[in-house]
């Protein structure tokens, strides 16, 4: 047994590898149970997995025997056979006869649950055990490279992870538990009504380029000053917390199944400042007329009225500047565990600071886009982000923006998986106005403005899992508001009814 002096001066034993807390014979007669009655299954699915059990033996057969019931086939003691008979492992046991044994040591189906909490909570132990070593070996290795409060947030990480997943590091999984999620993906979006396998951003025409907003993907919003970017953000996060539902989910678990809780890092403008456009949005109220208190009493009740409704809102907005993202990471995995977080929203990227300084602002970004698409995996949600873009798209003669124009673009382009651009020919369009002599282009500029006017285009440049292409939006800027633009076919088949 190792030993270690604290700082009292008193010894604490350190567990050696071999009195890990573990129970084989509650892992045995558990396997045994789920063998020969393999709808028990059902009951202990939702409480642990392989990576729970203790021996690797074990692990494997629990694998085998939860694939085939998935699949509705027998899992006993005679069909996973035929799976091990070349199991190095299992041989050492005793071979398929051990199958057996474990069949005839089963306990009984009312016991199941408990004997299941039991191997999940041992397993637990395990990796806090590790946890605990790892820091403390961390701790104890003075590093000029590893700062005591990067440590902390590491340790946070490593710990929030094992009461999210109940795993610590999860490594290699075999193929078939990968399969096995993919599938569950396309039943979701199957199952669900519009056939999204990602959250509704509530505009019909980005969800169907898009397929909704997906887990662990990083969204790059772009565009230059007075597009929009942030006004289409706000207009996102309000759709997606206004539809937020939380219910029994298909695999049984309790969560969001419409809609979601919003997480807004708004490193640009203060909370108060967000949340006037977000009611400007709601009440149909100019934004100026909100910040001048320029309002008729329809419209201030309109405003308070919005007000109210909006209360109970699950977003959630962070206006701290200059974050760190080390530090962003930190409060989003708090905010999962105290409240939950479907959607997390940053505006904007280039206000984030990197961990430590870099050599190269290049560097500063690319360390920021790895951060960021690490936190969408880590936490399993999308991350939309929004960008700034170079200048270089003013010098051309057409202003829409391409993949090229983004910032610092190699590490934004390569980390994203879906890259989009805000883009209204109308601001620039406005830009253009000729002289009040020149009746004949006064005409033409007009028309051109009033074909243009309310429209926006949301340009997808890059997508990992879908098309690329252009989604066409309406925009009211007096409420700084993006809407589902109605087509001209639409208009009439509405006029006809």
């Amino acid at each position: 047994m190792n030993e270690i002096t604290s700082f009292d001066g008193k010894t604490a034993d350190i567990q050696s590898p071999e009195t890990m807390p573990h129970s084989v014979e509650a892992e045995q007669q558990l396997l045994g149970a789920v063998l020969t009655n393999n709808d028990v299954y059902d009951r202990i699915a939702s409480i642990i997995g392989p990576q729970h059990f203790y021996d690797p033996v074990h692990a494997r057969i629990f694998e085998i025997a939860a694939a085939r019931i998935a699949k509705n086939a027998l899992a006993s003691p005679v069909t996973l056979k035929a799976f091990m008979e070349d199991d190095a492992g299992l041989k050492e046991l005793g071979g398929p006869a051990y199958l057996a044994r474990l069949a005839a040591n089963a306990i009984s189906a009312f016991a199941v649950r408990d004997y299941a909490q039991m191997v999940y909570d041992l397993a637990i132990r395990r990796e806090l055990i590790g946890l605990g070593r790892e820091i403390s070996e961390k701790a104890a290795r003075v590093e000029v490279s590893s700062e005591p409060r990067e440590q902390i947030v590491e340790a946070e990480q490593m710990l929030y992870k094992l009461s999210e997943q109940g795993r610590a590091e999860s490594g290699f999984q075999s193929f078939l538990s990968a399969v096995t999620e993919a599938v569950n993906v396309a039943n979701a979006a199957y199952q669900r009504e519009g056939g999204l396998a990602g959250i509704s951003t509530g505009l019909i025409d980005m969800d169907k380029k898009l397929g909704g907003l997906h887990p662990s993907d990083l969204l790059i919003l772009a565009g230059r000053p007075s597009m929009g970017k942030t006004s289409l953000a706000t207009n996102i996060a309000f759709n997606v917390a206004k539809a937020y539902k939380r219910g029994m989910r298909p695999d049984g678990t309790e969560g969001t199944i419409e809609g979601g809780v919003v997480g807004f890092y708004s490193l640009e403008m203060s909370a108060e400042q967000l949340a006037a456009r977000i009611l400007s949005e709601a009440s149909e109220v100019p934004s100026e007329q909100i910040r001048r208190g320029d309002m008729t009493e329809a419209e201030f009740r309109r405003f308070v009225d919005a007000a109210k409704a909006l209360e109970a809102c699950p977003l959630y907005i962070d206006d701290t500047p200059a974050l760190p993202i080390s530090q962003l990471a930190a409060r989003a995995r708090r905010l999962k565990r105290t409240h939950g977080l479907d959607v997390l929203i940053i505006d904007y990227l280039q206000l984030v600071r990197p961990a430590s300084a870099k050599d190269s602002r290049v560097n500063e970004v690319s360390e920021i886009t790895q951060g960021m698409k690490a936190i969408a995996k880590e936490l399993d949600i999308p991350v939309i982000a929004l960008s700034q873009l170079s200048r270089q798209v003013e010098s051309r003669e057409d202003k829409r923006p391409q993949l090229s124009d983004l910032r610092e673009s190699g590490s934004i382009e390569q980390d994203a998986d879906v890259v989009m651009f805000v883009f209204r020919e109308e601001y620039y369009k406005e830009r253009e106005k000729p002289g009040d002599h020149d009746l004949d282009k006064m005409a033409a500029w007009q028309d051109e403005m009033e074909r243009l006017h309310g429209k926006a285009e949301v340009v997808i440049g890059k997508q990992r899992h879908g098309p690329i292409g252009t989604v066409e939006l309406s925009f009211e800027g007096r409420f700084t508001r993006f809407g589902n633009l109605i087509k001209p076919w639409q208009q009439s088949g509405e006029q006809e009814f």
